[in-house]
């Protein structure tokens, strides 16, 4: 599958803009992910991003993103503020099934930026683009039973808790947690997102 050249490759909220990695931009992540490494190694101890080491890494890794959008099998979208143009957040969406066709979707957020409704608001934004442009049936999420903050953005866009896999990880004092299994419809989308516009208050004056 090879992603088509009318995708947007910016999407805008409120507070931020998604855009792709770009060339250029290793310098940039791997500050990112040095930042990071220790706010992220609870629950994204495999992540890349908290193994980087240089620039040259950094901006191979980017590269990587790029081929993957390009050929359709993944979308890594970098979350930025559009009044500072900060790096807040990542999202990923990653095809799991091409028939469906169905999608994951993972973040992660910045430890500058953590608790400001930031990931929730990109989640949403991507969100779309995954049943509007991707035309998607269904998109998964999986977390931690013990990331309440994951767990809460999943449920803040809709998500419904189908199930989980019990003690399938090491906690950090040796024991065992499970990973929630979250699910998303198209159908459900469409009403979560039309039932959240009709309770949204008026715009000001």
């Amino acid at each position: 599958m090879i992603s088509s050249p009318d995708l947007p490759t910016r999407l805008e909220t409120a507070r931020l803009y998604l855009r792709p990695y770009r060339a250029g931009d290793g310098p940039m992540y791997l500050m990112v992910g040095l930042r990071n490494r220790a706010h992220l190694a609870r629950y994204e101890a495999e992540n890349p991003l908290t193994t980087l080491t240089d620039t040259v890494e950094a901006e191979n890794l980017i590269r990587d993103f790029i081929a993957e959008w390009q050929k359709g099998s993944a979308y890594f979208w970098g979350v930025f503020d559009r009044q500072t143009d900060d790096f807040v957040a990542q999202i990923y969406i990653g095809l799991t099934d091409r028939a469906l066709p169905a999608y994951e979707l993972g973040y992660v957020v910045d430890c500058e930026h953590e608790g400001r409704g930031y990931v929730t608001e990109a989640a949403r934004a991507a969100l779309r683009f995954v049943f509007e442009h991707l035309r998607a049936h269904r998109v998964s999420l999986h977390c931690d039973e013990t990331n309440v903050r994951s767990a809460r953005v999943a449920e803040r866009c809709g998500f419904t808790l189908e199930g989980r896999i019990r003690e399938d990880k090491r906690a950090p004092d040796g024991g065992f947690t499970d990973t929630l299994c979250y699910g998303l419809l198209r159908r459900e989308f469409a009403a979560f997102t039309s039932q959240s516009s009709q309770n949204s208050p008026p715009p000001a004056p």
